[in-house]
């Protein structure tokens, strides 16, 4: 430990420092693939955290979740286009003043909109809402959603373009 007044006096913090070796928060593309599969958090590190806990590690259904949710978002935004260039109506308000404007234009926002619900849902899996309900049930409720709204437009694309099949 360093005296007052020395003339090789070491700063206080310097002194206390026990780390060792290089700052791992510098190398950012490798600290993302060693933690893909050195992963150390399962769960929340302290009681307090439970409810909303950022871990290292999540479920690998809810990356499939997450996919497909994704892939069937993609689908969607294809159907609705085919469906509409077939006469159809967009039933969501939302969509429809952003529809009738530019296709690419739908299919970014309506991707951009349903990734980050994913993302929010996903960091939200272990806790708890509407009285006990685990957010990774909403996640698998989506997905449901979106299967059931796929095989929908495809009936609709069978009974507006016969000849599409």
């Amino acid at each position: 430990m360093a005296e007052r007044g020395s003339q090789h006096a070491v700063p206080l913090a310097a002194a206390l420092e026990r780390r060792a070796g290089e700052d791992r928060r510098t190398q950012t593309l490798r600290a993302l693939a060693l933690g893909s599969f050195k992963r150390r958090r399962h769960g929340p590190r302290r009681v307090e955290d439970a409810s909303f806990a950022v871990t290292d590690w999540y479920a690998p259904q809810w990356l499939a979740a997450a996919l497909l949710i994704l892939i069937l978002c993609v689908a969607d935004a294809l159907l609705t286009l085919t469906l509409l260039g077939y006469g159809a109506r967009e039933a969501n308000p939302v969509m429809n003043s952003v529809v009738h404007g530019d296709g690419r234009g739908f299919a970014a926002m309506k991707f951009g909109l349903t990734s980050a619900g994913v993302v929010v849902l996903i960091l939200l899996a272990r806790v708890r809402a509407f009285g006990g309900l685990p957010v990774s049930a909403l996640l698998y409720g989506v997905l449901a959603g979106y299967v059931w709204l796929v095989m929908y437009e495809f009936s609709l694309l069978r009974v507006l373009a016969p000849d599409y099949f």
